[in-house]
């Protein structure tokens, strides 16, 4: 797989919550010789079957061990679409709630955190990063502070409101049983690598998350062979609802090697808005962590070891979907901050947002195990991403 080493890590704010700042420049894409089909992701099938075992393959990555799935690439089947009619009465007679209206009803509790003393070394005071000594290491972020100033504290909860209502089920993979948590890994990797490949924004892959999880939590029963599908169908839509020149119709049936038609994809999308009620304008943790690099900003280096760990959440259902998106931006601004400076929760943000370092740190602690761990995975697409010096 060929794939642009240019990582688009600059700052970007989403344009229905923070006023933009800039242009941007639409660039070419050349389009590489391979490309990685995910078709259908099967685990199950795979325990007990050797690789010499199978049908014809048009492209498919080798494993060593059963943390690692083989991609088969077939053609998809009429029989195994997911119709409007039959994705509502699915929710309706599952959940009893209307469609489109899926959210959890409160926070989890938070765990107790005995490697707490590990990661920071508690202090009740306000810490400052130390970047801000200089005027070299303003953050890239500093520049947005006077447009949202005056409404950073309405656009906050409105932000906060939301995030409960468009949350999407914590548990949602139990009503689909041949979807597993390792092919839902495997295919936010891949659309971090075609979001990498288009040059597309950071706040377009966390969208097109959302919007893929939400699905999956209002739905049930969607076979293997249509994850793909669905995963292209929702980046799409993130795309048009994000960018400025999002890619082609045709550019997205192609980043699946022709696996689904042009037919097939326009009918999921519409399958997708009816599903999510045309509620697109859900906040993730990268508005909420732009907002406190706003409101306190951090040099580039923190900057983007923050988006970095928050790319890295979106990989994981457990335990990150438990949180809420804010908290989660907390934890990576925490971890990033600490990492760098060996600084804490700054006082500024502990007025603005509310959270304390005690509320932070269970989500904290999760944060840092995926940190540390990523480079052992088996998906690098983010950390590929993050090691570009752009």
């Amino acid at each position: 797989m060929n794939f642009s080493t240019d990582a688009h890590c600059g700052s970007h704010t989403s344009k229905e919550n923070i006023p933009p700042s800039g242009k941007s420049e639409v660039q070419q894409v050349q389009r590489p010789r391979q490309r990685t089909v995910l078709g259908v992701l099967s685990e199950n099938e795979q325990r007990g079957r050797s690789h010499s075992q199978g049908s014809q393959f048009s492209k498919h990555s080798s494993v060593t061990d059963s943390s690692q799935l083989t991609f088969f690439g077939c053609r998809s089947s009429s029989s195994f679409d997911v119709y409007v009619e039959e994705a509502c009465e699915v929710v309706l007679a599952v959940s009893g709630q209307e469609v489109g209206s899926c959210s959890a009803d409160a926070e989890s509790e938070g765990l107790n955190n005995d490697h707490a003393g590990l990661l920071l070394e508690l202090s009740s005071s306000s810490c400052q990063d130390v970047s801000m000594q200089s005027e070299l290491d303003k953050s890239l972020m500093s520049g947005e502070v006077l447009c949202v100033s005056q409404y950073a504290q309405d656009i906050h909860w409105h932000l906060r409101e939301k995030e409960v209502q468009l949350k999407p089920q914590p548990g949602y993979l139990d009503k689909h049983p041949e979807i597993t948590n390792d092919m839902r890994v495997i295919l936010v990797d891949w659309l971090v690598e075609v979001v990498q490949e288009y040059d597309l924004r950071p706040e377009t892959l966390h969208l097109a998350v959302n919007y893929l999880d939400r699905f999956l939590s209002c739905t049930a029963l969607v076979k293997r062979g249509k994850l793909q599908l669905v995963g292209t169908a929702a980046l799409m839509i993130a795309a048009k609802y994000e960018e400025i020149s999002p890619p082609e119709l045709s550019e997205f049936v192609y980043t699946t090697d022709s696996t689904y038609t042009q037919t097939q994809l326009i009918h999921m999308e519409r399958v997708f808005l009816r599903v999510l009620a045309f509620r697109m304008a859900a906040p993730t943790v990268n508005q909420f962590l732009r907002l406190y690099m706003s409101i306190q900003p951090v040099c580039p280096i923190t900057e983007n070891l923050a988006m970095y760990v928050a790319e890295l959440s979106l990989l994981e259902i457990h335990p990150f979907l438990q949180y809420r998106q804010s908290v989660v931006a907390a934890a990576a601004y925490c971890l990033a901050i600490y990492t760098v400076n060996r600084n804490l929760w700054p006082g500024s943000l502990r007025s603005f947002t509310g959270y304390t370092t005690a509320e932070i740190d269970p989500c904290l602690s999760e944060l840092y195990k995926l940190y540390v761990c990523a480079e052992s995975r088996p998906q690098q697409a983010v950390r590929e991403k993050y090691k570009s010096s752009k």
